[in-house]
């Protein structure tokens, strides 16, 4: 749809409307499919430059004349689908009227018009007729004649141009609306996918960690408030930051990413608050900001906890007041925008080291998301295997690869210091080496540096079963809950927490694996060995 208000946003119509003014002494204007002037909408009568018209638009009787002759030349284009300058013999004045309609995909926006003018041939022939319709509206002119003597006039060949200006105009006008429809529909497109590839039904977890996480999430998408999101390195801050966005209010405004550690504090400012022309060397234009740019939007700040004190006062002011201002500026500028901050670090025990500003903690920690370490969720690790493995395949065009059930033991084992990204990591890199096997052996955790590889072996050969991933899985599972009630002394409540679920799972898993009765059979001496 074509919004007849925003015909004048493409810089070649304002400089056409420009020209036109400056030959021919006429103002071309804009009409919505009703006839309604556009400019009467915004409360602004510009006037044709002509004593008469401006005295008739200066009356009320003479207002409403003219705008039903304009409503009348609009209406009578609104059958037509092609742009053509049609020229309307008269006005209620006796003048000229041309207009040329706005169609686009066969439907009518509106018109471009002109007024307030004839053509050189019909200026003799016109001034009685026009000064007697003068007259009759009772126009106060102190020197009719004059008055006439100064309306705008255009020769035939003026009037061919001026047809093809106006159709020049709506050619413009139109592909310019194409091209921002084109973009906005793209835009709408590409924030749909981002939507659906943040859900937090897609954010792989079906540990009791993760359910907890999930729960918080859900209470603070739909709020306005601001975010601060903790967690080690690589547990996936940033995943969490951009689900919380393009599942919130601002899902079709900016999302805006600056890593905090990145840069030094001068480039840093300039990256937030943009800078003026000149404000140092090297600044040879206006640079606008990383908070302008998201606005209305949201803008996520990773590493929060490197800020410099001199750093951190610059951003509390924007919490506290929503301006800042630009490196050289002296005017603060406004924005809207809703902070999503990160950190790896424990900002809480840096403010009692004075090494982070108190008011600033509070600030940014009125809402707190706390993502758990890989190593506090071991019972995600499959799914996270299969879903990388899946996403590697997908981009290599391949079929996706399996694991071999030693290498997944292996994972268990380790301690993921890298969290998420270091598993996402070896996933690829075993897939790689690879090649065309199917099945990634654990042979190839020796090819390269693995830290996986660098944990001691241990007989692993009662997890295969055949290869069978699931059950190789099921049986580390069920060993893994078996010793660890041996060393808590059957402390569920304890294991529970160690393994990173919640006491109920435990006590499920305890019950599917029959490992209660086990350990009653062994006590009583029932079903002695074989």
């Amino acid at each position: 749809m074509i919004d007849p208000s925003r015909f004048e946003d493409l810089l070649i119509v304002r400089k056409i409307k420009e020209k036109i003014r400056k030959w021919w002494r006429i103002e071309l204007s804009f009409a919505d499919p009703t006839g309604f002037v556009v400019d009467h909408k915004k409360g602004v009568v510009i006037p044709p430059h002509s004593k008469l018209c401006e005295a008739s638009l200066g009356c009320r009787e003479g207002f409403g004349r003219c705008n039903r002759s304009i409503e009348k030349a609009v209406r009578d284009l609104a059958d037509r689908k092609e742009t053509k300058a049609v020229l309307v013999d008269q006005c209620h004045m006796g003048l000229h009227v041309i207009a040329c309609p706005v169609v686009a995909d066969d439907k009518f926006h509106g018109a471009i018009f002109a007024c307030g003018f004839l053509g050189s041939e019909a200026k003799e022939a016109r001034r009685g007729l026009v000064l007697e319709n003068a007259a009759s509206e009772g126009l106060q002119i102190a020197q009719p004649e004059e008055a006439y003597g100064g309306i705008p006039s255009l020769s035939a060949q003026d009037m061919g141009y001026f047809k093809d200006l106006l159709e020049t105009t709506v050619e413009e006008i139109v592909e310019f609306s194409r091209t921002i429809d084109q973009k906005e529909a793209r835009i709408a497109q590409l924030s749909r996918e981002l939507g659906g590839r943040y859900q937090f039904g897609n954010i792989v977890g079906k540990s009791a960690a993760m359910q907890r996480l999930f729960a918080v999430l859900e209470k603070v998408v739909d709020s306005e408030s601001t975010v601060l999101v903790t967690g080690e390195n690589g547990t996936g801050k940033e995943l969490i930051a951009r689900a919380l966005h393009y599942n919130g209010p601002r899902k079709d405004k900016p999302f805006v990413v600056q890593n905090c550690s990145a840069l030094n504090d001068n480039l840093l400012e300039s990256e937030l608050f943009g800078h003026v022309k000149g404000s140092f060397t090297g600044a040879t234009r206006d640079k606008q900001g990383l908070f302008r740019v998201a606005h209305g939007g949201t803008f996520f700040l990773d590493e929060v906890g490197d800020m410099s004190p001199a750093m951190q006062v610059k951003l509390l002011r924007v919490l506290q007041e929503g301006t800042f201002l630009p490196v050289g500026g002296t005017k603060p500028e406004e924005v809207d925008v809703r902070i999503i901050a990160a950190t790896n670090r424990t900002l809480k025990e840096m403010v009692q080291r004075r090494e982070f500003r108190e008011d600033l903690y509070y600030r940014l920690n009125v809402i707190n998301v706390e993502v758990p370490p890989l190593r506090a969720r071991a019972e995600d690790i499959p799914l996270l295997c299969e879903y990388f493995l899946g996403h590697h395949a997908e981009k290599a065009g391949k079929a996706s690869k399996q694991l071999a059930p030693e290498i997944l033991a292996r994972f268990f084992e380790y301690g993921w210091p890298g969290n998420i990204r270091e598993l996402e990591n070896e996933i690829e890199r075993l897939v790689v080496l690879a090649g065309d096997r199917q099945l990634v052996g654990v042979d190839l955790l020796q090819s390269g540096a693995s830290h996986v590889a660098q944990l001691p072996a241990r007989d692993l050969e009662r997890y295969k079963e055949k290869g069978d991933l699931s059950a190789a899985v099921t049986a580390l599972e069920r060993e893994m809950i078996q010793q660890g009630l041996v060393a808590t002394h059957w402390n569920k409540t304890r294991l529970a927490v160690q393994l990173g679920v919640s006491r109920t799972t435990l006590i499920k898993k305890i019950k599917e694996y029959g490992i209660e009765d086990a350990a009653t059979a062994a006590e009583t001496g029932e079903g002695g060995a074989h």
